[in-house]
């Protein structure tokens, strides 16, 4: 690789246990196993030189690429084209069921549609963040590249002579292997790496059209379960289908993100490994899945936050703010100081610090998102109960504490008025669920604690002089997490305080409708630099147009938002101020905001539209 691709440059195929992007040249430059969270095979995308990857692309020809995806699939496609010809490539991942397994398979396909064109095919994995040497071994119908604690077999797709030829076309560099190849028109040929140790082999093309067809089938028959028919269809249908490859089938858990330190600010230090389930953003997405249909999805993520649940609240301690795929919360936190990182970005972190601070508002998105489900006929058990209400009552003793807030700052802990709002909704939404099913708790306790906390935010929380809900108390720092406070019920969109609010965000934190999180110069957080505006903070401020009753300025900023995304519908954590995406990629929170507000704003656009029809 002779340079960094833009991180939108960039198409996601997965198998829901693990993930890997494809550049718009045709490189892997990031695939993990056998989960998302496993050391990486290769890695480019965090050091070019050091990383691995695995090319396929056209050799000493002047082309240009175009990509897309199989409609209604995260089957992508490559297309080369140039004056000698037209070529694609297809990449997938057949699903690998939800029995956790060490074997995966990253399917290559190459069809020569007009024309001819010479190939480049480098396989160059770097095991373990590029930290293992391995050796390649040649077997008859295929190679082996052997690391000290994990393999990946390397299969051609017969008729072999197609891709990777004859063993004159072959090159082995040391552990790497590189070939070449001339397609005429109407070829075909193709690879399918494999972890897991498994013997090479030569894939025929019938087997290859069976993983190609079970996969599109797979797929297409998830999405039609979508009962979704409103506006913006494809971009809700692109925005569930990352989700879904985002999620960890053998537990129903939803990653932030399939990558890890990919800067928030190109050559800048804010860069973090996002490869968890955070409880906070998969919670949310529960208003997304429920709101499309999807209600086995839902019904898997609450088994896997039901046992979190349990784990707190037997040990009367607070839910913790991300865990492993698994359920397992050991994220030790390391810098790997051999990568130089994407574009200079240092430090490359893997692990996540802040996977032990206290984030109060947490268990309110945990409660959010039992009380949907339950409206659903989701339920928890008996014994899930109790253990939500010791969760409960430990929240009724320790809200009004200092915390890390939504932002994790590693900064001094503060009052944040997120984590106030949140833990409102916590106790607002355990009375509901208690009353709505007759079940037992300290109503009295959670009642008194809940109006509590609503009115010290209202004391606290609110800057008379400013004329907003602030992030912190005794602070006037504005908090674009304050604009999800109409969406959960705190305030009424309607109310003069909220409305002040709105008009305090849209002055100091949109820019040209995007929205910053807040003014780190403003609110220190412990680390250097600046930041892009967040997406989901602009998806959030699309809902809360949409709920003042702006549906013009609401729809205007939600089709604005369509332009930042990249050539498949993908988006990143933020956009910089160049207009680019940055941070890690694709991101859960991006994406089920989209959905959400998606969901909003299309039904008070069908409420308006009836009511113009009956006036």
């Amino acid at each position: 690789m002779d340079s960094y691709p833009a991180i939108e440059d960039h198409g996601l195929i997965g198998d829901l246990q693990t993930a890997a992007l494809v550049t718009c040249d045709g490189t892997i430059d990031w695939f993990c196993a056998p989960r998302f969270d496993s050391p990486s095979i290769f890695a480019a995308l965090l050091d070019k030189e050091k990383g691995g990857y695995f090319q396929i692309a056209p050799h000493d020809v002047r082309y240009v690429t175009k990509q897309l995806y199989l409609p209604g699939t995260p089957i992508l496609i490559t297309r080369f084209i140039s004056a000698d010809g037209v070529a694609e490539v297809m990449d997938f991942m057949p699903v690998t069921g939800e029995r956790a397994t060490d074997a995966h398979r990253l399917v290559r396909t190459v069809t020569m549609v007009r024309g001819s064109m010479r190939f480049r095919v480098e396989c160059r994995p770097r095991f373990n963040y590029a930290r293992e040497e391995h050796r390649l071994e040649r077997h008859q119908n295929g190679y082996v590249f052997r690391g000290r604690t994990a393999t990946l077999t390397f299969n051609p797709v017969d008729p072999v002579r197609r891709l990777i030829a004859e063993q004159g076309d072959i090159q082995l560099e040391g552990g790497d292997l590189v070939g070449y190849s001339t397609l005429n028109e109407g070829d075909t040929g193709g690879v399918v790496l494999e972890t897991g140790g498994t013997e090479p082999r030569i894939i025929s093309p019938d087997e290859i059209q069976g993983m190609f067809e079970w996969t599109q089938d797979y797929w297409r028959r998830w999405v039609e379960r979508s009962r979704y028919t409103g506006r913006w269809r494809e971009m809700v249908e692109r925005s569930a289908i990352t989700l879904k490859l985002m999620t960890y089938a053998p537990t129903g858990a939803m990653i932030a993100a399939p990558t890890a330190a990919l800067p928030e600010l190109v050559g800048g230090t804010r860069n973090w490994d996002y490869r968890y389930t955070w409880v906070r953003d998969t919670s949310f997405s529960v208003h997304a899945l429920l709101g499309l249909g999807f209600t086995e999805e839902v019904s898997r993520y609450m088994d896997w936050l039901d046992e979190r649940i349990r784990e707190a609240g037997d040990h009367q301690d607070p839910l913790k703010i991300m865990y492993r795929v698994d359920g397992s919360s050991d994220l030790h936190e390391e810098v790997l100081e051999h990568l130089e990182g994407y574009r200079g970005s240092r430090p490359v972190r893997i692990g996540n610090g802040a996977a032990d601070q206290l984030q109060l508002d947490i268990h309110g998105e945990a409660l959010y998102a039992m009380h949907l489900a339950d409206e659903q006929g989701i339920r928890v058990s008996h014994q899930v109960w109790k253990s939500t209400v010791r969760l409960v009552d430990w929240l009724c003793h320790n809200w009004d504490q200092p915390d890390a807030g939504i932002w994790e700052s590693r900064h001094h802990p503060r009052n944040y008025t997120f984590g106030r709002v949140m833990s409102w909704v916590a106790l607002d939404r355990a009375i509901r669920l208690a009353t709505r099913t007759g079940r037992p708790g300290d109503m009295a306790c959670w009642t008194k604690q809940r109006n509590r906390i609503y009115n010290q935010v209202m004391e606290r929380g609110y800057d008379r002089r400013h004329g907003s809900f602030v992030q912190a108390y005794d602070e006037s720092v504005l908090d674009a997490a304050l604009l999800a406070m109409p969406a959960v019920g705190f305030v009424t969109p309607s109310d003069p305080l909220w409305q002040s609010t709105l008009q305090a965000i849209e002055r100091e934190l949109v820019s040209d409708s995007l929205v910053h999180r807040y003014d780190p110069v403003h609110s220190p957080d412990g680390l250097p630099g600046h930041e892009g505006t967040f997406n989901m903070c602009t998806f959030w401020y699309v809902e809360a147009l949409a709920r003042s009753g702006r549906l013009d300025d609401a729809r205007l900023t939600f089709e604005k938002m369509f332009t930042f995304s990249n050539h498949l519908g993908l988006y990143a954590e933020e956009i910089a101020s160049t207009g680019e995406q940055i941070g890690n990629y694709p991101q859960a929170f991006s994406h089920l905001s989209l959905i959400n507000s998606a969901l909003t704003l299309n039904d008070l656009l069908d409420t308006e539209a009836d009511a113009r029809r009956r006036r």
